[in-house]
């Protein structure tokens, strides 16, 4: 409790950071990775609905989170893991209206314990997109 110091070790931590890159995901420009591995946890920046050569995928909202979580799924294996190490997802859309058909296919890509969620509606997302996802994943 009070007046009591802990002392805790540092040596499992890894504070260094890593980039980790795929081509089978949309590429990141040069001053922005598509994801980093730090502290035992892998940041993947926000991906759309974008083939790697960054041409949107259209058609329902399946198919859009379909082509997401591939290239989602691509990065992280980049980086030494896969979907069954995500700890948290941030999803944005452009209309929350779209959200049932989402939650609809959302869980098919996890296994339980499912990540903690956030879903946040914005007005823009890049490329014109209308669902954009990033992940944090822990590394084992």
């Amino acid at each position: 409790m009070f007046g009591r110091r802990e002392t805790y070790s540092t040596s499992c931590y890894d504070y260094s950071m890593k980039q980790a890159a795929t081509s089978k995901a949309p590429g990141a420009p040069a001053f922005l990775s598509q994801a980093l591995t730090s502290n035992g946890f892998i940041f993947v920046a926000g991906q759309v609905h974008a083939l790697p050569d960054n041409t949107l995928v259209g058609g329902t909202t399946a198919a859009k989170v379909a082509q997401i979580m591939s290239n989602v799924e691509a990065v992280l294996r980049a980086a030494g893991v896969g979907m069954e190490n995500v700890v948290k997802v941030v999803i944005y859309v452009t209309d929350m209206s779209i959200m049932p058909d989402l939650n609809e296919v959302y869980p098919t890509y996890f296994a339980q314990p499912y990540p903690v969620r956030e879903a946040v509606c914005v007005k823009e997302l890049p490329l014109g997109a209308s669902i954009e996802i990033s992940v944090i994943a822990e590394k084992p």
